[in-house]
């Protein structure tokens, strides 16, 4: 599986529905499984980490109301929920039972990925009054500190941007055309030149770094332990 893909499940009784999905989400850069009823998404979810669980309400045997309260018991996990159903009562119960998300039947598969892009960016957004631990280094967003091996190294509002997006999106690899939009840097070797210093604030070994990495030919990579 490929680090940047999302893993979605998709739980709907209706064969045009799921298959609707699994194409376009696939299209969309996602990877999609699917399962026709509970018992087949239990099933899976006892095998594969997902980000992101589409569920029916309105399916034979256990409901989509039901599935939902059970897997948020054990796995934290965002649920989006489909629905025929019009009344707010029931959408209301679906997100008391613990869903993120509802979308009512007929619906275009567009706003479905308009959704599933809203839980994620939220889900990965970075709390700056929070500290942030990589490998030995406490990164203080909010102060613009780094503390390392009891030394406090300052950072400045360019390196803020790109860790607040390194550790929103850990594991995806940064272009330096990424790296330049989110820093307001333009140069290339200023960019280099930004990265090092971020290194040698950030790792024990900066000339043979663990965590901020480069991807020869592609950019930059934060990887979180």
């Amino acid at each position: 599986m490929e680090n940047n893909k999302l893993h979605i499940l998709v739980v709907d009784d209706d064969d045009r529905i799921r298959d609707l999905l699994k194409d376009y989400l696939s299209e969309n850069n996602y990877i999609v499984s699917t399962a026709e009823n509970a018992i087949q998404a239990k099933n899976k979810l006892d095998y594969f980490k997902f980000d992101i669980l589409i569920l029916d309400v309105m399916m034979p045997g256990q409901n989509g109301y039901d599935l939902t309260r059970d897997i948020k018991k054990n796995i934290k996990v965002p649920i989006i929920l489909l629905t025929a159903k019009g009344e707010v009562e029931n959408r209301i119960k679906g997100l008391e039972l613990g869903a993120d998300d509802y979308i009512g039947k007929p619906f275009e598969p567009k706003e479905l990925l308009l959704r599933i892009k809203n839980i994620i960016k939220n889900r990965n957004k970075v709390d700056l009054n929070l500290k942030y631990v990589v490998g030995n280094a406490e990164i203080d967003l909010n102060k613009m500190t780094i503390v390392l091996n009891n030394k406090n190294k300052k950072i400045n509002n360019s390196e803020k941007k790109v860790l607040v997006e390194m550790l929103s999106n850990p594991g995806k690899t940064f272009s330096r055309e990424e790296i330049g939009d989110i820093s307001g840097i333009i140069q290339e070797r200023s960019i280099d030149v930004m990265i090092t210093r971020l290194r040698q604030k950030l790792e024990i070994n900066p000339k043979n770094p663990k965590y901020l990495q480069t991807i020869r030919g592609s950019g930059y990579v934060l990887w979180i332990e």
